[in-house]
């Protein structure tokens, strides 16, 4: 039987006994409808934040397996590769690195914010524009070697040769990260974003404009540099000093003392600089430091009648190399690593242009020539002399800039084995620090009878301040 409309059953409970009047009040309350809630625009803000929050949560990629800082080398590798192939000047591979590393660094930057960009503290660089889209799926590492490629391809003469490399990389990446198609695909937008823009900044720096100059004439007067035998090579990269610094206000802001002055007088400085390579011993372990240290592109060898090219890399490669050594045996996470790579390329970079700046300045000649024309006729050094002008070492300056910046990261008594040309045939050295290495590469070029002892010692005093530089615009900047 259903209760009838006045029964007890249909009316309200009564309130319980003992209840004040305001907890009574209380349990009456109807509840807060929904309209009453977002009507309140305090309500309606709360609940719109802690929904966008909610949705970019639900977007954030999630963790998952990255390249080690090992395909940074790798990168490295192939781009050296090809500058063997294409026998690339010294301060042009200097180039080709800084600018590959950088894109890379800020690839990496884009995905990963703890990544701090290079925008403000490379002359002229002010960063990448943002993503057009969001690449939730982009994978940091992969886009930064993508990036690192790209802009290697684009850049060095034979660079499409890496494209079977990237190829494989991307089959790892899928088979054995497991990497989606969408994770591939964003992660070469990303790259391609990066690449595009730095190589835009890559032209900007003057460097197309070189070959509008003049072509070089050396002269014959007493003391400047002429070409050498086997090969008689034109003067490479006489205009290198006119393109744009990464970090230094000019080529010339670091200008080192002039070179002890040319003459033929008996008791001259110059003549005892001169019989001090022309008489060196060069023992054997003199000459393995000078064979270890050679990194002459241009090295040929006679064969019969025929003059073969040596496969040998340059200073920057050999000193970037190291780096790789460096980050690899102190387990160093890839952002870290990409960081160190990239300081040390505009390193390379930044020391290249002032020690070419006073090489064309000073236009010293070798002691092969001088030795040949003063003291004996047959003389030939342990090395090939590489052709450009003598004063400053080239080798010197970039060992010693590289030196500072990995002392920096690594600190003094940084031990390590460098293997970096062991692929070319060379034995694995041992050192204490880089600084034992720097000095040791140096040296080399007085114990294969290239350089004067003044060039090598000013070369590593430009060096140091070209890479003490390099760290105070960036390092000081992320502090």
């Amino acid at each position: 039987m259903l209760p009838s409309a006045g029964s007890s059953q249909n009316r309200p409970p009564a309130a319980p006994t003992g209840l004040s009047r305001r907890q009574r009040r209380f349990r009456q309350r109807r509840p807060i409808s929904l309209s009453v809630f977002f009507l309140n625009p305090v309500w309606r803000f709360l609940f719109l934040c802690v929904t966008v929050l909610s949705l970019l949560a639900g977007c954030r990629p999630q963790p998952g397996p990255e390249l080690s800082q090992a395909a940074i080398g790798q990168v490295l590798e192939q781009m050296t590769e090809r500058m063997v192939h294409d026998v690339t000047n010294p301060p042009l591979a200097a180039r080709f690195f800084a600018y590959a590393c950088l894109s890379g660094h800020e690839a990496y930057a884009l995905l990963d914010h703890q990544q701090e960009s290079f925008a403000g503290k490379l002359n002229g660089f002010t960063g990448l524009r943002p993503l057009p889209q969001p690449r939730p799926e982009a994978r940091p590492t992969l886009a930064a070697v993508l990036a690192m490629l790209e802009t290697a391809r684009k850049m060095q003469p034979s660079g499409r040769e890496m494209d079977a490399f990237r190829q494989h990389l991307l089959d790892s990446c899928k088979n054995t990260l497991h990497y989606t198609d969408a994770q591939l695909e964003a992660s070469a937008a990303v790259a391609s974003h990066a690449a595009t823009q730095v190589l835009a900044y890559a032209r900007a720096d003057g460097y197309a404009r070189i070959s509008n100059y003049p072509r070089y004439a050396p002269t014959r007067a007493a003391g400047r540099w002429y070409p050498t035998p086997p090969g008689y090579f034109a003067a490479v990269e006489p205009y290198f000093a006119t393109i744009r610094p990464f970090t230094l206000d000019s080529a010339a802001q670091f200008a080192p003392p002039p070179p002890v002055r040319f003459s033929t007088r008996k008791n001259s400085d110059f003549l005892k600089l001169l019989r001090q390579v022309a008489t060196m011993p060069q023992t054997d372990d003199q000459r393995r430091k000078a064979a270890f240290w050679d990194c002459n592109p241009f090295a040929l060898q006679e064969t019969g009648h025929l003059m073969v090219g040596l496969k040998k890399i340059s200073p920057g490669a050999h000193w970037m190399g190291i780096a790789e050594v460096a980050c690899r045996r102190a387990g160093m996470p890839f952002g870290r690593a990409l960081h160190v790579h990239t300081l040390v390329a505009v390193g390379l970079m930044d020391g290249f242009l002032s020690c070419w700046d006073e090489k064309y300045r000073s236009d010293r000649i070798r002691p092969e020539t001088a030795i040949r024309q003063l003291l004996n006729p047959a003389w030939r050094p342990f090395l090939q002399t590489p052709p450009f002008p003598e004063y400053l070492s080239g080798h010197a300056t970039a060992s010693a800039a590289s030196a500072t910046i990995l002392t920096h990261f690594f600190g003094e008594n940084f031990a390590y084995a460098d293997t970096v040309e062991t692929r070319y045939g060379l034995p694995v050295r041992h050192y204490a620090s880089f600084w034992q290495a720097a000095e040791e590469a140096g040296q080399s070029r007085l114990y294969g009878g290239i350089h004067f002892a003044d060039a090598i010692l000013h070369g590593q005093e430009q060096g140091r301040r070209v890479g003490q530089w390099v760290l105070g615009k960036v390092e000081r900047a992320n502090r």
